[in-house]
This record gives C-alpha cells, sequence and structure tokens, in this order.
C-alpha cells in the first residue's frame, strides 16, 4: 500500500426539514479529497439521496482549486444545483473548505 498523500476532509449542516435529504440522514454532508500541494480537490462526496445528485455535485467540485476561495464554488453549486438542499449543501461546503484552511494554516506554522 502506498503513502497518501492527500487529505480528506469533510463539512456538515442540517439537511432541510421536509425532505427525503433530512428524512434519511437529517445532516448534509460534503467530504472532499484534496491535493495539499495543489489544492485541487481530486475526490468529493456527498450525502444525497440519489447517485445521479452525488455524481453531478462531483462533477462540479472535482478539480475545484480551493485557494481560490469559496464564492465561485459556492454560486456555481446554487446555480446549477436547484434543490431544497442547495443553501444547506453550500454550508455544509463552507465548513469543509475552512476546515481545510485552518489545516493549511497549522501545517505551515509547525
Amino acid at each position: 500500500m502506498g503513502l497518501v498523500e492527500t487529505v480528506l476532509v469533510t463539512g456538515y449542516s442540517a439537511a432541510p426539514r421536509g425532505t427525503s435529504m433530512h428524512a434519511r440522514y437529517e445532516h448534509c454532508g460534503v467530504v472532499l479529497e484534496v491535493d495539499p500541494r495543489t489544492d485541487v480537490v481530486v475526490a468529493a462526496e456527498f450525502t444525497v439521496i440519489t447517485g445521479l445528485a452525488n455524481d453531478f455535485l462531483r462533477r462540479l467540485v472535482v478539480g475545484y482549486d480551493l485557494s481560490q476561495g469559496i464564492a465561485g464554488l459556492a454560486a456555481l453549486i446554487k446555480s446549477r444545483y436547484l434543490a431544497p438542499s442547495s443553501d444547506a449543501m453550500v454550508v455544509a461546503l463552507r465548513g469543509a473548505v475552512q476546515r481545510y484552511s485552518d489545516h493549511k494554516v497549522t501545517q505551515a506554522t509547525t
């Protein structure tokens, strides 16, 4: 087994009440695998109900350079993922990106 050089980071938010996401998971979750050398998302998964939604969100997020900030990615998701959970997805994504940024700062100071 080779050395893994990427990092896995997660973010969560409350799923909107009255949605199938809330009934099944209660939370909206984002899991990102990021290459810390480039800050690029190399893989992603989301707590959504369908495989199609997970695949669609993955295609939006994979390849995104987190050093560009979250605003562009958040706008992309809000304009392309037209679901009741889109705001919750952006909040969860912001949490994951903030956790990643905090990790980068910690690594730079040690």
